[in-house]
């Protein structure tokens, strides 16, 4: 078939997917993916990786998350409508997510959103995110700023420093018993909470991770039990994503996430960063290094390797445990040539 026929097709099949057949669509897609995407191909054949043999997801071989530091990782040929740019710390090498389709973007985290949250119109959303709106070139902003849009409350902002009117803003929204979403990076929510702690009822806070430099990087647990502490509340709410992914997975509390139906998790073993974990028998949780598929990152590559240690429940969802030590898997810097 055609490499864009076969790409309209299977896009339709990512937008109308069930869980299903989540697998099977996988599978198509990794074998479009090899065959159109030189980064991957390259990737795969260095695994020594016989596409033909490969019949289910766990052999699928998951590309190091860092290639994207150092390659053009496109599946076809194009134009792109964006390229998404990783925040990073000041002097580190960023990530760049060349997006042919920021509709198939949409559809992805408007799907996520919705199946969590419900509709953008029911709330009204604030975001605390100044790396990433002083940076520009944000995944994060560009979906903030679209369930802005859609929410279509007055009320919404952006917000770098100004944390005198934000507190007042979210006064103003708790007196009147407004559903209303924070979304903000680590360290900005805590700086934000230290100078303006408050009772909160209405209010959602939801972190996206990341102290980018400013701050001491805590746990998951410390982060929580802090805001927590500093806005009155037992539930952080997480989101998971990353630039060079299109879709994303929420927690509603206890560091929980669950993926949207366009992504699964896999993990794989730390002793040996290519060998997918198998589930055992007692139906327990297992722990390793997260790999993540992605359907709607058809574009580029949905099957990646992340530097992120988790653990993985029997009912699909996982924990964000921290960052993997030595984390550059083997035969990634055979990538780096050119």
């Amino acid at each position: 078939m055609n490499p864009e026929k076969e790409l309209n097709v299977l896009v339709r099949k990512i937008k109308h997917h069930t869980h299903s057949d989540f697998d099977e669509l996988a599978l198509e897609i990794f074998r479009y993916q090899y065959r159109n995407n030189p980064v991957y191909q390259s990737y795969v054949d260095l695994r020594k990786k016989s596409v033909t043999s490969v019949r289910d997801i766990r052999e699928i071989p998951f590309l190091p998350i860092s290639v994207f530091k150092s390659q053009r990782v496109m599946t076809g040929t194009f134009e792109p409508e964006m390229i998404f740019e990783s925040s990073g710390t000041t002097g580190s090498v960023s990530s760049k997510h060349i997006v042919k389709s920021l509709s198939l973007y949409e559809h992805s985290f408007m799907r996520s959103f919705y199946e969590t949250y419900g509709k953008p119109e029911d709330w009204v959303i604030l975001c605390l995110l100044p790396s990433y709106l002083e940076r520009g070139g944000s995944s994060l902003v560009y979906m903030a700023d679209k369930l802005m849009r859609i929410s279509n409350k007055k009320e919404n902002g952006f917000y770098l420093y100004d944390f005198p009117e934000l507190a007042e803003k979210i006064k103003q929204l708790e007196s009147s018993s407004t559903p209303t979403l924070l979304l903000g990076v680590s360290y900005a929510l805590l700086d934000f909470g230290e100078s303006f702690p408050m009772k909160l009822k209405s209010t959602i806070i939801m972190e996206t991770g990341g102290m980018k430099g400013r701050r001491k990087e805590l746990n998951k647990t410390a982060l929580h039990q802090m805001l927590g502490s500093y806005f009155s509340l037992e539930k952080i709410h997480s989101e998971y994503g990353m630039t060079e992914l299109m879709s994303q997975a929420y927690s509603s509390g206890d560091g929980l996430f669950k993926p949207g139906s366009g992504m699964k998790i896999l993990l794989r073993r730390s002793d040996d960063p290519l060998e997918i974990r198998q589930e055992n028998e007692e139906q327990e949780s297992i722990t390793g290094g997260i790999n993540v598929i992605d359907l709607h990152n058809v574009n580029s590559c949905s099957f990646i390797a992340t530097e992120d240690l988790g653990r993985l429940h029997p009912d699909g969802q996982f924990e964000v445990l921290g960052r993997l030590e030595n984390s550059e898997i083997r035969g990634c810097g055979l990538m780096y040539t050119n």
